[in-house]
Formats: structure tokens, sequence, C-alpha cells
């Protein structure tokens, strides 16, 4: 059966449907909904009933905003690149995500989900991470709120993203490894699944992607969105106009991206570009080129696209990017890209390093190795002179910087 054989493509943007939030059932198109463990359902049905209401009530917006500009350090810069606009023959401009607490995106999500939490009146949180940035994120709100902190991490991340895992101890977190599969973001994801169907009752879990049963997507995107909210404003004071030409953002959940891409969904003159992890290149069998290869399919408690063999279980991704190691991608994302709303681009292990490198000596910034996926767009892609193009810098590179020497020496 394909769930795909009632999905139109998208011939003009009239007939695009709002793809910025699901329907009731949590579906974006074709994809979305929530698949989910008996044991589980009261989890998700007590969040789903309330999320809303708490998310668009005055007194969580209040503590959200002061929390994301005083502790988080909002609003991140939207910084002119001009030696990098100048080597590509375009007007680049920098999403600092990067100068968040905490180093990259993930904060905006945690600090709403600890929020969430607490209004929900949870005392133990979980959560999963692959390159440690959303990990690291966890453990820091509930080191301010107080709240008991458990990552899981596959085994192989906690080795390569090793200055993470000290900086999540440090917190107060206790971090369990994963052990199964390729021990990497997909099992880390399986064990904390696990753990809270063990703890119902007291355990909020704070998925750090747009990825999950409904409505963890929707949840974590309007969270984020935030990035997108101000990168409006910011074009008005920069520019003059509300809407740059493009877009571009790392994918592996996605959800930098979804911040990135949620205010311009319906903005038809701007041009929405991922960059997913090719690893070895699409078609070496080492990869995580889940919009490039993927066929619809059921991972984590949604339905989306997966890389999956002919029996529909799921192959093993590869990326040198710990964040991007995943066979899914968020269900907004793979209706963005069925329907032709948004382009994802493979861009290989060797392809992000090189354009790392380059960034960190025209501008004297190191971004995540998941970032350097989207910069490397650049080399791939033309963009004219008078365009004006985003890129969602997600991350900052101390995580990395073992990959980086290794690669340089």
């Amino acid at each position: 059966m394909s769930y795909l054989a009632e999905t139109p493509g998208l011939s003009n943007f009239e007939s695009l449907v709002n793809l910025k939030t699901p329907d009731a059932d949590g579906f974006y198109g074709s994809f979305g909904g929530a698949f989910i463990p008996e044991m589980l359902h009261p989890n998700v049905e007590e969040l789903r009933n309330c999320y809303l209401d708490i998310l668009e009530s005055e007194d969580f917006q209040t503590e959200f905003r002061h929390l994301l500009k005083d502790y988080a350090g909002r609003a991140t810069p939207l910084y002119l690149a001009r030696r990098l606009s100048a080597h590509y023959g375009t007007k680049i401009y920098l999403k600092r995500e990067d100068l968040c607490h905490t180093g990259a995106h993930k904060i905006n999500n945690t600090v709403g989900q600890i929020l969430l939490a607490q209004r929900l009146g949870k005392r133990r949180i979980i959560a999963e991470t692959g390159a440690g940035q959303h990990g690291v994120a966890t453990a820091t709100v509930c080191a301010l709120m107080g709240l008991e902190c458990v990552v899981y991490m596959g085994a192989l991340d906690i080795e390569r993203q090793a200055p993470n895992v000290a900086r999540m101890r440090m917190l107060g977190a206790t971090v369990v490894p994963a052990m199964s599969g390729n021990q990497t973001l997909k099992d880390a994801t399986n064990e904390a699944i696990r753990d809270w169907i063990c703890n119902p009752v007291d355990t909020h879990y704070i998925i750090g992607s747009v990825v999950g049963p409904h409505p963890y997507p929707d949840l974590v995107a309007r969270l984020q969105s935030v990035i997108s909210e101000e990168i409006r404003w910011q074009m008005v004071e920069k520019e003059g106009v509300a809407n740059p030409t493009s877009i571009l953002a790392c994918v592996g959940g996605g959800s930098n991206a979804a911040g990135a891409f949620y205010h311009f969904i319906e903005e038809k003159s701007v041009r929405l570009i991922g960059a997913e992890a090719a690893g070895h290149g699409v078609n070496t069998g080492e990869t995580a080129a889940t919009i490039a290869l993927g066929k619809p399919g059921i991972l984590h408690g949604s339905l989306s696209m997966l890389i999956q063999n002919g029996d529909g279980q799921v192959i093993e991704p590869y990326s040198i990017s710990a964040g991007l190691d995943y066979p899914g991608v968020g269900p907004m994302h793979a209706a963005l890209g069925v329907l032709g709303r948004a382009e994802y681009i493979p861009i290989t292990d060797g392809e992000a390093m090189a354009a790392a490198f380059q960034l960190s000596r025209l501008e004297g910034i190191i971004p995540a190795l998941e970032t350097a996926h989207a910069l490397a767009i650049f080399e791939k892609e033309k963009f004219g002179k008078d365009d004006v193009v985003v890129v969602c810098l997600s991350g900052r590179g101390d995580k990395d910087l073992g990959t980086y020497v290794a690669s340089a020496y």
C-alpha cells in the first residue's frame, strides 16, 4: 500500500494547505499521526489535550519570553557574512543560533518544554541526544528548575561527542549509553521511549526534534519558530523587507529547519532549502539522506519518510555528524518535500567538512558539523547577486573540534 497514493503534486501555491500546523490527528498532509503502544497512550493524550492551552496562555508566554531573552540570550543576531557573500557573489546572512546559551538552537525547545512539564506536574525529565546539544540543553534547564534529568545517548556518540557528555554530567544529568543497533541517535530514542513506558506518571520526555508522535512535531516546531519570527523583523531592519530570497538549514530530524522555515512556509517568494546528510554518498549504503532515499514508514510514533529495505526494516544510517545520523525525518519536512514546497539536498561528509573550514577561515566562526551541511549548499546551488540568503547557523563547532583536527592533520 502506498501512503502517498492520494497526495497530489504541488502545481501551484494556491493548492498548498497550511503545512505549518498539523490537522487534529497530527497529520501534515499524508505524514504524522501518533502510532504508539497502548501504555504510552495516557502520556501522549495528556500532552495532546493540554499543550496548546498551555503554550498560548499569557503566563506561559510571559515566562517563556523572559527566559529566552535573559537566560538563553535571544534575540540572536542576523549577521551579514561579508567575506562569504563576496566569495559566492550573493548576500548571505547567518542567523546566529550558535550564540544561544549552550551553543545551539536546542535551548529554545528545552526552555519551553521544561515550563510545560512543570505545568503538567512532572518532576523527572528524560531526553535523547545525538550530537549532545539537545542533551546539554535539557540538562541545563533541569538544573535551572531543579528537576531530575536522564539523557540517553548512543555509545558511539558518547565517544565522538565527549565534550558535551562532560557538560551534561557537570550539569547533574545521568547519561545512559544506548548499546543497541549502531549506537547512535535512533537507538538513544528507542531507549528513551522504553523509559517513558516504564515511568508514565512522573516523567516528561523532552523530544529534541520535530519527530515522534503527535503533538511533539507541532510542539517543537512552535517553540523553535522564534527563529523565523526574529528573522522577519531583523530582515526589515537590515534590508527593508521581511522576506529573504532563500532560507537554508540542515535537516536531521529537522528542528532548526522547522524553526527557520516556520513563518515563511506560506510565503510564495521564499525558497526553502534543507541539507540532509549524504554520509559517504547517497548510493553508498553509508548515508542518512532520508528524503532522497526514503519511503513512507512508521518510526518513533509517526508516519514519515524512512530509510528502509524492501521488508520495511529500518536501514542503519551513517553520517560524520552525530546530530544528522538518523534514518527518518520530521513529518513536516516529509510533507514539505513531497509537496515540493521545500527542497532537500544531500551533502556528503567531505562537502560538509570543506564548508566548515571555509566559514572558519572566511568569517572567524567555527560551525557545528550539522550546520556545515547547510553551508555546503552554496557549492551546489547558485544564487544571484541580488538574492538575500539566510543560513540558520544552528550550532557552534566546539563539540566537533576533535573531528576537525583529525581531518586537518
